[in-house]
């Protein structure tokens, strides 16, 4: 089956089993079909879905927006993802002044609308390549995606969680072993979906992240004033990296040597 896109989709999993990460509000996530009954609204769908999905996922509350068509082609599946109500709400009234809400009111809509609560969990085999996705578009580049990758093929992604919603991937952190005087982990790369910064899901996967860790140092290279809240310290280490934004979570001797995987040279 192929979308507006005009790529091929599998439908989504309405959820996922993990830590729920606490929102002040929850997302909304709509799935369902659009049924047309003659081919006149057929292709009516045809002309105006390809705009009509450019223009959702450009809403900045958009998480996102998958439509693709049935064997049957009178119908289209669906599955939509809103940070929250009012995400959801403004994204109806843009749709229903748009030429798709003006020209398809007649065609049949069978939605299903439930509340979401993003959880974090394990990375699973399957979600390498949304994995991979996000984080081109979170980095605005291949970099961290290219790390994540290697570190993965040459083993060394000891821990790699995902924060889901909906089927969705919103979210991913990575941890790798250092080498060096002391055992201790490297947290990198931390990203949130665009759409979904600002709602704690970041800090969430940090907070789980080190969780996990136990009593292991974890080590991060980052901005001070954000890393600080979660117990991160200025660290004074033989680093490739070791500067003002060095920091680590646990106790490894001030002087020590760590030194990063080998993905790390890549970047």
């Amino acid at each position: 089956m192929s979308c507006a896109c005009g790529h091929h989709h599998p439908r989504h999993d309405q959820g996922g089993e993990g830590a729920p990460i606490a929102l002040a509000r929850p997302m909304i996530a709509l799935s369902g079909r659009l049924i047309c009954s003659d081919t006149a609204q057929m292709m009516t769908a045809l002309s105006h879905l390809p705009e009509h999905v450019g223009l959702s996922r450009a809403e900045p509350g958009c998480l996102r927006f998958d439509i693709w068509q049935d064997d049957d082609p009178m119908i289209w599946h669906l599955s939509e993802l809103f940070t929250d109500a009012d995400a959801f709400a403004a994204h109806q009234a843009r749709t229903g002044a748009s030429e798709w809400g003006r020209q398809s009111i007649d065609i049949g809509r069978d939605f299903d609308k439930h509340e979401i609560r993003p959880v974090i969990r394990p990375e699973q085999p399957s979600d390498a390549d949304a994995i991979d996705a996000m984080l081109r578009v979170a980095f605005d580049g291949d970099d961290e995606a290219r790390l994540v990758a290697e570190l993965r093929r040459q083993g060394d992604l000891s821990l790699s969680l995902v924060a889901e919603a909906a089927g969705a991937i919103i979210g991913h952190l990575g941890l790798s072993p250092l080498a060096g005087d002391a055992e201790a982990l490297a947290l990198a790369p931390l990203a949130v979906a665009p759409g979904a910064r600002g709602l704690g899901i970041g800090g969430a996967l940090v907070h789980e992240s080190l969780n996990r860790a136990g009593e292991v140092p974890v080590v991060v290279l980052g901005d001070p004033a954000y890393y600080s809240r979660f117990g991160f310290v200025p660290a004074e280490l033989d680093s490739p990296y070791a500067g003002p934004h060095l920091q680590v979570h646990g106790n490894i001797a001030s002087g020590s040597t760590i030194r990063y995987a080998e993905a790390f040279s890549t970047l």
